[in-house]
């Protein structure tokens, strides 16, 4: 323990050399919040921060040293988080890279591609996007019908992906592809890794009725990739995509951890004159809320240790999606009138980011697929 209270000494210290002022407020619209890659266009305060926790490998404080991590033990990992929170620092990188990639990467890429990746994304120099989904492969995803054929030491890729997430901001894509066209739907899938740069490459954003654009369609024609940028074996994707799902699982259902809501409801509803019939909802969320918060630490604690989370994660993804959406409901009606603007003077992006919450129990799998997947692999319950 004395360790332990040593490093919390030394990382105070350093956060407090290095984390720049402005990093030390809330991120109040899109824009501070940093995603990286090839064509960030990032605030001094915002490329210093970013830098110096690259340099640290504190973007990625558990990953090993090697691959452009901290090294960190959990117990240091959490006293990081900390400290962060002590000072209200922000997170210096958003990234799919860390979140999804990342964690598949390190169990089932070869040490070429860990060493080739995982450090660009620790460092946030490339940024990455998630083909999945296409317009006839949802929810049934192992529906999917891109295909890569073989030729040569290439795969020629062809198909479509839909709901791609920043696609047209990203750098690289982890994509499903189909390798064998008369494997069952589970089998003869591939996960393979590309530049969105390669020819052939094109991507279309959807506007979303909230007036933003975070989606896109994205084609492929012809396409290029080296055979190296397979990851695992050729026809067992699927087992990938199942592993790399339950980290996107997690991380949606984290939209709501309890601190935000604390922080965001609580401090606007304070001087709001009509707030007094909401309190009862405001404190029940926020208890919710906070007991959520607990549950992700001990389940992030749990994997941590080697156990994983598995179907757990759609329990943590569909109530953490329901929390979010709660929210938003309760800034929109804290705020009253002022949050029905749409542009000019207001409390505009509320009633954005409300319309934008109705995707949470979507994306990442629909709330009614999570519910399926808790009652007959959690809760173990018979079949219909």
């Amino acid at each position: 323990m004395a360790d332990l209270e040593t490093f919390r000494i030394e990382t105070r210290a350093w956060l407090a050399a290095n984390c720049p002022p402005e990093m030390r407020q809330s991120i109040a619209k899109d824009g501070d919040v940093v995603w990286g890659g090839r064509h960030a266009d990032l605030t001094p305060p915002q490329r210093a921060w970013l830098d110096a926790m690259g340099a640290k490998g504190w973007t990625v404080p558990e990953w090993p040293k090697e691959y452009g991590g901290g090294g960190l033990s959990k117990d240091e990992a959490k006293v990081l988080v900390q400290e962060m929170r002590a000072i209200r620092a922000r997170s210096p990188l958003a990234s799919f890279g860390i979140w999804m990639l990342g964690p598949a990467l390190l169990k089932y890429g070869n040490e070429e591609q860990k060493k080739e990746h995982l450090p660009k994304i620790a460092r946030g120099e490339i940024r990455w996007c998630q083909g999945y989904s296409e317009p006839g492969a949802g929810s049934d995803l192992a529906s999917l019908r891109t295909s890569a054929v073989v030729d040569g030491d290439d795969y020629i890729v062809n198909g479509q992906k839909v709901w791609t997430s920043y696609a047209d901001k990203a750098d690289w894509i982890f994509c499903l592809v189909r390798t064998d066209m008369a494997a069952p739907k589970h089998l003869g899938i591939s996960f393979l890794l590309f530049d969105m740069a390669s020819p052939g490459v094109s991507t279309s954003p959807i506007k979303l009725i909230s007036g933003y654009s975070p989606f896109c369609q994205t084609f492929f024609d012809d396409v290029r990739v080296p055979r190296a940028n397979l990851m695992g074996t050729a026809g067992k994707g699927w087992d990938i995509a199942k592993y790399l799902l339950t980290h996107e699982r997690e991380m949606i259902g984290d939209l709501d951890d309890g601190r935000r809501s604390l922080s965001q409801i609580a401090v606007k509803a304070l001087g709001e004159a009509g707030v007094a019939p909401l309190r009862s909802d405001i404190v029940r969320h926020e208890i919710n809320a906070l007991a959520f918060g607990l549950t992700m630490e001990r389940v992030k604690d749990e994997t941590k240790a080697g156990q994983g989370t598995g179907a757990l994660s759609s329990m943590l993804k569909y109530y953490g999606t329901e929390l979010n959406k709660q929210r938003q409901e309760l800034l929109m009606s804290v705020g009253g009138s002022d949050s029905l603007a749409w542009s000019g003077t207001g409390e505009v992006d509320t009633s954005r980011h409300w319309l934008r919450s109705r995707a949470n129990s979507i994306e990442g799998g629909t709330s009614e697929v999570q519910l399926n997947i808790i009652a007959k692999r959690v809760l173990q319950l018979p079949g219909a």
